[in-house]
């Protein structure tokens, strides 16, 4: 389930990266209309700061790292061997990656998406409190 959820993701971020672009590019035009400037912001290099920005405000570590954890996780459900620790620890560390996509997407859509995630999480960690 939470990797459907993440999965549902991808329509907002599309948005939320437009909507960064939007900001701005209007606070660059605002900049460059200021009669104040002495020395005007070279376009060339605002261009290349809109293709760094993706990198810089987004999460795409985070959702692969949360996917191999779900993936290692189910892993080490199946295994025979008693993992009650360990999958706890895999847990941990899906919250971990599941919070520091809801503290970077400053987006509504996406938190609601995040808030649901951890509810998944926490239904999961109860099923490990009655098993272990």
């Amino acid at each position: 389930m939470i990797l459907n959820l993440l999965d549902s993701i991808a329509p907002s971020e599309k948005i939320r990266l437009e909507e960064i672009k939007d900001r701005i590019r209007t606070g660059f035009q605002t900049l460059t209309q200021s009669e104040k400037l002495t020395v005007m912001p070279d376009e060339n290099r605002f261009e290349q700061e809109l293709i760094l920005l993706p990198g810089e405000t987004g999460y795409h570590g985070e959702k692969v790292r949360l996917k191999k954890h779900c993936d290692y996780f189910m892993v080490t459900l199946h295994d025979e061997a008693s993992q009650g620790k360990k999958l706890g620890f895999i847990v941990q560390e899906m919250g971990r990656e599941i919070n520091t996509i809801g503290s970077k997407a400053n987006n509504a859509e996406i938190q609601k998406i995040v808030v649901q995630m951890k509810d998944e999480l926490e239904k999961i960690k109860e099923q490990l409190l009655n098993i272990l």
